[in-house]
């Protein structure tokens, strides 16, 4: 008797790991898609102040340039950098002005909530601002 429970648990095992690839299968994730509302200000340009929807897979929305601007945020999610992460508080920066211009965006990217402010007011700043260029606009002359 122990014998035939040994062999069919044995069985049942071999044939569970058999079926077990094609069903551990991982299914296709439905990715929301990435949402935001940018509004800019005090760029020296009237043309790139203001507020703007944007929306990327695939790209839409009254973004002036939505699909830069989405291929943008698609490689920095590639590599794994976070565009909207403040600069850390011990972080050392250069005392640069690089103008007024503000930026303050909301919404979601990558599944998260975002929401976040930029400025141009020291290097650090300024670095932040222009790693996420296009989604904000290029102020420099």
């Amino acid at each position: 008797m122990l014998r035939h429970l040994v062999l069919t648990a044995t069985a049942s095992l071999a044939a569970l790991g058999a079926a077990l690839p094609a069903a551990a299968a991982p299914l296709p994730l439905l990715k929301a898609p990435d949402k935001l509302t940018v509004i800019v200000s005090e760029t020296g340009n009237r043309r790139t102040d203001g507020r703007y929807e944007l929306a990327c897979g695939p790209a839409s929305g009254t973004h002036p340039t939505a699909q830069a601007a989405c291929d943008r945020l698609d490689q920095l999610a590639r590599e794994r950098q976070d565009p909207f992460a403040p600069v850390p508080e011990d972080q050392m920066c250069t005392e640069q002005m690089g103008g007024p211009a503000t930026a303050h965006v909301t919404g979601t990217w990558q599944g998260r909530r975002v929401d976040s402010t930029f400025s141009r007011t020291n290097g650090c700043e300024i670095s932040r601002w222009r790693t996420i260029e296009p989604v904000l606009p290029n102020t420099r002359s």
